[in-house]
Formats: C-alpha cells, sequence, structure tokens
C-alpha cells in the first residue's frame, strides 16, 4: 500500500532579497544629489532675500495663498472665495512693494547754514548759490565740502567770479575768484587732520602753478591744520599766503582780515 507524500510549502513572507551594492550606491547617490540641490536653493533663496526683500515677501505670500488655497480645497470649500482670498493677498503685497520702492531716499544734512541777513556779500540764500557759513567745524567737512566752504568765504567779503575747479586736472588750483580791488585770487584747499601739516613739497607744486598757469595776483593756500617750517620757509620766497586752521577760522567768524588783505604785492618765486 502506497503511502502519499505530502510536500511542504516554502514559507513566502521571510525571503529575504540578497544585497545589492548597485542599487544602494545609486539610492545614496541620488539622495547626496537631492540634499545639494535643497542646499543650493537654500542658498540662494537667503541671497535673494538680502537683495530683494520686498519681492520675497511677496512670494512668501503668494506660497501661503497657494497652500490655503489647497488646504481649502482640501476641506471643499468655495474655489471662488479662495480665489477671491488669494487675489486680495496679491494686491496687498503688490502695494506693499509700490510702497517700498516709491519711497523716497533719506536727504542727508546740508553741510552749511546760510550766512546771517545784512552780511556783507551778495545774497547766497537762492539754490544756486554758495553758502556762507558763520561758524563751520572746517575739519569735519570732506574735501569737496571744503572747497566749496572756502569758495562761500570769498563770496560772502565781497568776491566776483568765484569758481570751484578743484579736481583732476585742477593743475593746483581749488578756487578762483577776482577778489574787491580787483585781484586775481587763486587758492588751493587743503583738507588735512591736526597731525597731517602741510609740506614744503605741496607748496612747491602750488607755487609751480599758480602764478605761471593761474596767472595770480595773489596766491593762498589754506588748509584745516598747520605748516611745517620748510613750507612757510618756502612759501615766504614765493609771496603765498599760508592760512592755517587759526586763519581761516578768524576769516569765518569775522575776527580776522581776509587773505587778499594781508598780501600787497605777489609775484612769482
Amino acid at each position: 500500500m502506497t503511502m502519499p507524500v505530502r510536500r511542504m510549502s516554502r514559507p513566502t513572507g521571510g525571503t529575504r532579497r540578497p544585497f545589492d551594492l548597485r542599487a544602494t550606491a545609486l539610492f545614496f547617490a541620488v539622495l547626496a544629489l537631492a540634499l545639494c540641490v535643497l542646499g543650493f536653493a537654500a542658498r540662494t533663496a537667503a541671497s535673494a532675500a538680502e537683495r530683494r526683500p520686498v519681492w520675497v515677501a511677496v512670494l512668501c505670500l503668494l506660497a501661503v495663498s497657494a497652500a490655503l488655497a489647497l488646504r481649502r480645497r482640501r476641506r471643499r470649500l468655495s474655489p471662488a472665495r479662495t480665489a477671491q482670498r488669494a487675489a486680495a493677498a496679491l494686491e496687498e503685497a503688490a502695494h506693499t512693494a509700490l510702497e517700498e520702492l516709491e519711497a523716497p531716499a533719506p536727504v542727508a544734512p546740508a553741510a552749511f547754514v546760510p550766512r546771517q541777513a545784512g552780511a556783507a556779500g551778495p545774497d547766497l540764500s537762492s539754490p544756486a548759490g554758495l553758502h556762507a557759513p558763520d561758524t563751520v567745524d572746517y575739519g569735519a567737512l570732506d574735501p569737496d565740502a571744503f572747497e566749496q566752504a572756502v569758495a562761500a568765504l570769498c563770496e560772502r567779503d565781497g568776491c566776483t567770479a568765484v569758481e570751484v575747479v578743484g579736481g583732476a586736472g585742477d593743475l593746483g588750483a581749488d578756487v578762483l575768484a577776482v577778489a574787491p580791488d580787483g585781484r586775481r585770487l587763486v587758492v588751493q584747499c587743503k583738507r588735512y587732520g591736526d597731525a597731517n601739516r602741510v609740506g614744503s613739497q605741496d607748496l612747491q607744486r602750488f607755487g609751480g602753478t599758480c602764478y605761471t598757469v593761474h596767472e595770480a595776483d595773489v596766491a593762498v593756500l589754506v588748509t584745516t591744520s598747520d605748516f611745517t617750517a620748510p613750507a612757510v620757509e618756502y612759501a615766504e620766497q614765493c609771496g603765498i599766503l599760508c592760512l592755517n586752521r587759526a586763519a581761516l577760522d578768524a576769516w569765518s567768524d569775522g575776527t580776522g582780515p581776509a587773505p587778499w588783505m594781508l598780501v600787497d604785492v605777489s609775484g612769482p618765486c
């Protein structure tokens, strides 16, 4: 008698897949690429937020509006109401961006104050004119503002044809004017710190052009600092008037004379 043989079935749920090195490496490569893309996107977003904060805010509002729309869509809310609210948020963001772009730039305070009423010289209160200060911290001005301030002093005290010509290629002249007595005035301005005095080389460069090139009758070098002894000696030889900070302040507040009043006769070296 033949006995039936019972076949044993293999368990199907307990088998394990063999380790695949290629698939594992591909998975980690894709993961690393995704992390790099996310990092680059985050860095780009941060850089954009620094350069264009207004537009980033607009995009964030749009993203929030879209998220709210999707959420309400899942809750089966009215699509028309969601669109209305998204449009309102977009309009508010656009208004905010326009206000930010159209905001006027801050206006820097004026470097000088107009002269007091009744002071000598023409009226300098018009925008086209120069502003002659009564009391100014000349050491706090930048070089361009210092030249403007000296020109304003010349015009305040009766000079005509006052012109600021300082800059590249000025050949040593920063301010040109005609003194009240008709002499041609040539001024070089040195806005130096207290520890940096005007040296003889500065005087030599100015002395080489003030008479021969600019045809000065009165040559003045004015500074917010002081002069070295060799510079003063050279200036005396060439007939150049040296105006240090103390003399400049005296000229400015009216306790000292204008520089052209200190020079009777001047000539080239």
